[in-house]
């Protein structure tokens, strides 16, 4: 069963993580801004004195999922092929003048909307300058977070997709539709679509071909990795074998509490994680609990009141 689940393909889009500057601008941005939950205060497993701040749906489903490690003293990164240039994030239809109305009047950074293949989609950037995009949607059926400063009919719904700048794209391109399963549907000039065969939201990656681009950097405002998703351990261990078989240099599992990962760079030189969807993050707080108070594992527990010296004081968002 898993074999068959393995050679369908990859569901979609788990997460993506992003190195952020300061903290509290990245609170005030994400869930004061866009509206997300704030599903989970923790710190980064391989570097407990910075932060790892979750955003999400509700729950933080997969496909829902930004996480940011912020660095305050962090410089500036630079925008580049090997990497993930832009988040795409699902809207309903007819709302982007609403965000166009609310980012304007937050002096948010933003193009006017424009139409790509069959849809409208709004370009804007965070306070760290990194670029991120609102879709518009009929077909996202997904539930937002509804307890936000956005209203419910307006809401973000959770990933639309992701771009990935590559100097070439064949090889990328070969991995995501041999290897992943993605399918082929649409190109425009220098830009390649491919979607998840099992149509689920949040499944849609476009190759950016850039060969005069320079070589991206990984610093502030800029995307660390992108996660996909993998229904459970079984198969993100068949996923591993698969890509060990291919050459591909792949962690071993890593458990991140809230879901076991793997890792490895595609092609091109984009950080690839496959995450599972369980445990999920009511694993150690009630739904209700969620990203109201810093959370450790517990490794780290006999370290908190140092840890919670050394972390940035922030203010949380309303509950």
């Amino acid at each position: 069963m898993v074999c068959n689940m393995v050679g369908k393909g990859l569901v979609g889009i788990h997460h993506v993580t992003a190195i952020a500057g300061d903290p509290q601008l990245n609170i005030d941005f994400y869930a004061g801004i866009l509206g997300l939950r704030l599903v989970k205060l923790t710190v980064n497993y391989d570097d407990p004195g910075t932060y790892h701040l979750y955003y999400g749906d509700t729950v933080g489903h997969p496909g829902s999922i930004m996480t940011f490690f912020p660095w305050p003293m962090g410089q500036k990164g630079l925008h580049g092929t090997g990497q993930l240039t832009t988040t795409s994030f699902s809207v309903p239809e007819g709302s982007l003048d609403y965000w166009m109305t609310r980012f304007k009047q937050r002096r948010i950074q933003l193009e006017k909307p424009t139409q790509r293949f069959d849809e409208r989609l709004l370009s804007f950037w965070d306070y760290d300058g990194l670029k991120l995009e609102l879709v518009e949607n009929g077909k996202d059926r997904r539930s937002p977070w509804d307890e936000g400063p956005v209203p419910s009919e307006k809401a973000i719904r959770g990933f639309y997709g992701v771009t990935l700048s590559e100097e070439g794209y064949e090889r990328t391109a070969w991995l995501l539709n041999e290897i992943f399963g993605f399918e082929s549907t649409k190109n425009e000039n220098n830009r390649f679509r491919y979607e998840a065969r099992k149509s689920e939201q949040g499944d849609i990656v476009d190759v950016l071909c850039t060969p005069d681009a320079p070589r991206g950097y990984v610093n502030v405002g800029t995307v660390h990795h992108v996660a996909w998703r993998a229904h459970d351990d079984e198969e993100q261990r068949e996923w591993r074998r698969k890509l060990v078989n291919l050459g591909l240099d792949v962690t071993a599992v890593i458990d991140r509490k809230y879901f076991h990962s793997i890792y490895f760079r595609e092609p091109g030189g984009v950080l690839f994680e496959i995450a599972t969807d369980p445990p999920g993050f009511t694993v150690d707080q009630t739904q209700n609990e969620l990203g109201t108070q810093l959370v450790l594992p517990s490794w780290l527990e006999p370290a908190r009141k140092q840890l919670e010296q050394t972390l940035p004081a922030i203010k949380l968002p309303p509950k």
